[in-house]
């Protein structure tokens, strides 16, 4: 006879906490299903690892239709977790309110087919908006944010609620078929998850080489298909029956949750680490960049380590689980020890190889989270799906407020370092409390538990005493802080450099002035005004502004621009006059909005020529933006600092296929490449035309560092350089022309790999 589940509850709950889960282990062992359980991993491993292929390539389409700014980014992060919070909870309390007769398993399978859907949907519902605000007439940066950040969410949320739903179906599909693990369901399918979430990081950097964006999307639509068709299958051949056979199962809950109050403590410690997590993941970007560079592969590294150490923690919790109820207070304390210590490892002062560096700033912290979140989860669960969706949309909560918190309210105005005291203070003064809290009670814990977490603590503190930002390597600097970057400036005469993130972007040479003399002096008619896309130090704004005519400069690092007096003593002045405009924006989002036309627009995008993000400058989508604001008869001058030969090819085809006249030049340094688009012919003047066309000012400007007696003999030395664009492309003849789909400078492992073994020598 079925017991009555409010008399089951309350017998339950009157035992002993520990005795439950035996006899909720021993009803799973008896009469469950063990190969469900395998089944489950395999499911959720193949589902994480398609949802970090999904959100990477989602932020680079959006990216690619929206314009590349730290608040685009936040919102796209913010939709897709927001997304999965939504899912969760909304998910979880369905199924609490046993409406639903349709099997679970079922019912998980349904939104597997969804989440495949939308790796095909989603690239159309980001162009479609990106049509939308073309025609919407928005010109303000907050209207442009407000109306692209409200379409991000309409097309997101929906589909990423469906990724949140995954783990109630799940726990409650292992919970109707009284599977082996179904008391510590949401640990077995979050550490399935996140070890699929670890292949993910990998994944995509292949497949994206080969097929692009669009390409890996699909390979992600299959595996969710697959997923799909695999779990009907398995429902079919799963009794569905089977959990009449049994008692129903009790959830199992902690000491920590009986009561209000401690409920909420459960909740405001899931909210925290969901915070703390990716709070401090916004600081690792900057403080490991100087090391990692600003590759893909860089930030895959960083997210690999975090969801490969979170994956092992969470195998020891489940194992831990087995034999343990009650965590030893001074883990709280540790979590605080562990978010200061990259204080040291990013600290240029301790010499240690760049993966050390990143295993011992990013692995401890890491490994804990993955013990605590899903131990607090299935604390505060008990294996009941409705609990599980409300608890990880807490968690979800706390990991979208985190990088909020750290990018736009605390980097803005403290270092590094103390942001890491900011999040690791909770924690401590958490892990002091638990620990004098419980062995006051428990006197037989010994005198060493009361001492620990003191101990842990002034270790956190002298930890970040000892560790030094990046920017106290150099002597003489200034630096500045803002939401998007820590922007150092550093040297002295012609040594100076910029250096955002750590990263050296751009130094004074004379090839920055030739990006805007050489395009200006080649038009067929005196230039009105001109653009430049990314400041730097300003020196190719500097040199286009020496012909007095008005300049505009798009720039997106907001302190990139208070720093042009630091290199040029005459900046501020400049910054002051009538002729100077200075836009702060992504430089492919202002060109689609504005209405103004050039005669020249140069560009020089930060380095290396593999960075992140650094394709949508050289795109052919990009270059069909720019020719609807040149002029008639205006020049692009596109800078492209070095590359393999697939990488020089593909750009070059990609401008060959985006104007019918292209000339290209060595740059005065012998490393790079100046090239002139135009939709008009471009005439082939001599030196000496090209100097008779330059105003007096723009003439001092071009030999202030030039190596020649005058313009003449230096646009002589550019001019002998010249080569042709079939000359780059014959290079490389199977290079495709450089797209938004194909970013062939920012992934090539794959090719290098295979010209290793053309040529291992």
């Amino acid at each position: 006879m079925k017991i009555p589940n409010a008399l089951s509850s309350a017998q339950a709950q009157s035992a002993p906490y520990s005795q439950r889960i035996s006899e909720a282990k021993n009803i799973s062992v008896s009469a469950g299903n063990p190969r469900l359980t395998r089944w489950f991993f395999a499911f959720f491993f193949i589902s994480g690892f398609c949802s970090i292929v999904y959100e990477i390539i989602w932020l680079r389409l959006a990216m690619a239709q929206f314009g590349v700014t730290s608040a685009l980014v936040s919102i796209v992060l913010s939709t897709f977790m927001a997304g999965l919070g939504v899912g969760s909870w909304a998910s979880g309390r369905l199924l609490g309110t046993q409406v639903v007769r349709v099997p679970a398993l079922r019912l998980y399978a349904l939104t597997e087919l969804l989440i495949g859907t939308s790796a095909l949907l989603v690239p159309m519902q980001l162009a479609w908006g990106r049509s939308l605000l073309e025609h919407s007439g928005l010109s303000s940066s907050a209207a442009y944010y407000l109306g692209s950040g409200l379409w991000i969410a309409l097309t997101l949320i929906p589909w990423c609620a469906c990724m949140g739903a995954t783990i109630p179906l799940g726990m409650k599909a292992i919970r109707d078929g009284v599977a082996q693990e179904s008391h510590r369901s949401f640990s077995l399918l979050y550490l399935a998850n996140v070890l699929g979430a670890v292949a993910g990081t990998i994944g995509p950097l292949v497949l994206i080489e080969l097929y692009g964006f669009r390409g890996a999307l699909k390979v992600g639509a299959v595996l969710n298909g697959v997923l799909a068709v695999s779990a009907i299958l398995l429902s079919m051949r799963w009794p569905a029956s089977a959990k009449e056979m049994l008692p129903a199962p009790t959830p199992i809950t902690s000491p920590l949750q009986s009561g209000t109050a401690r409920d909420s403590m459960l909740l405001a410690l899931l909210f925290m680490t969901g915070l703390t997590s990716m709070g401090i993941e916004v600081v690792w970007i900057r403080q490991f960049t100087p090391y990692l560079t600003t590759v893909v592969y860089a930030f895959a590294s960083i997210l690999g380590l975090y969801l490969l150490s979170t994956y092992i923690g969470s195998q020891i919790y489940r194992r831990w689980s087995r034999t343990h109820v009650r965590e030893a207070g001074w883990i709280w304390v540790l979590v605080g020890l562990f978010v200061v210590l990259p204080a040291v490892t990013a600290s240029p002062d301790v010499h240690l190889s760049k993966l050390l560096r990143l295993v011992l700033g990013v692995a401890p912290f890491s490994g804990l989270l993955g013990f605590l979140t899903p131990m607090l989860v299935d604390r505060w669960s008990g294996g009941d799906p409705d609990r599980a969706g409300s608890a990880y949309a807490v968690n979800i909560i706390g990991c979208i407020v985190g990088p909020l918190l750290s990018g736009f309210l605390l980097l803005p105005f403290l270092s590094e370092r103390w942001v890491l005291l900011v999040f690791a203070l909770p924690w401590l003064g958490l892990g002091i409390y638990r620990g004098a809290k419980r062995d006051a009670k428990e006197t037989r814990s010994g005198i060493w538990q009361t001492i620990l977490p003191y101990a842990v603590a002034a270790l956190a503190f002298i930890v970040l005493f000892f560790g030094k930002g990046y920017e106290d390597k150099f002597a003489h600097r200034e630096v500045l802080r803002d939401h998007t970057a820590t922007i150092i400036a550093t040297g002295e005469g012609m040594g100076k450099k910029l250096l955002v993130n750590g990263y050296g972007i751009t130094g004074l040479a004379p090839s920055t002035k030739i990006m805007a003399h050489l395009p200006l002096a080649s038009l067929d008619r005196a230039p009105q005004n001109a653009l430049v896309v990314c400041f730097g130090m300003g020196t190719t704004y500097r040199s286009l502004l020496s012909w007095g005519i008005p300049t505009t400069a798009v720039e997106l690092v907001p302190s990139v621009p208070q720093m042009f007096g630091y290199y040029h003593p005459d900046g501020p002045e400049l910054l002051k006059s009538p002729l100077s405009h200075v836009v702060i924006d992504d430089g492919r989002r202002y060109l689609e909005r504005t209405a103004e036309q050039y005669d020249v627009i140069t560009l020089d995008p930060p380095p290396p020529v593999q960075a992140a993000g650094s394709s949508l400058l050289y795109s052919k989508e990009f270059y069909a933006i720019v020719k609807q604001r040149l002029r008639p008869g205006g020049i692009l001058q596109q800078w492209l600092p070095y590359g393999d030969a697939v990488v020089q090819a593909s750009v070059a085809r990609a401008l060959q296929e985006s104007f019918p006249y292209v000339r290209v030049f060595h740059s005065l340094s012998g490393s790079g490449f100046h090239f002139l688009a135009s939709n008009q012919p471009m005439a082939k003047r001599t030196a000496a035309e090209l100097a008779d066309r330059m105003p007096a000012k723009a003439v001092a400007d071009l030999l202030e560092w030039g190596s020649q007696p005058n313009a003449e003999s230096e646009l002589g030395v550019i001019l002998a350089s010249e080569l042709s664009l079939q000359e780059m492309i014959s290079q490389a003849p199977e290079a495709p022309a450089l797209q938004d789909d194909r970013p062939e400078n920012e992934y090539y492992v794959l090719r290098r790999w295979r010209n290793k073994q053309r040529d291992p020598m």
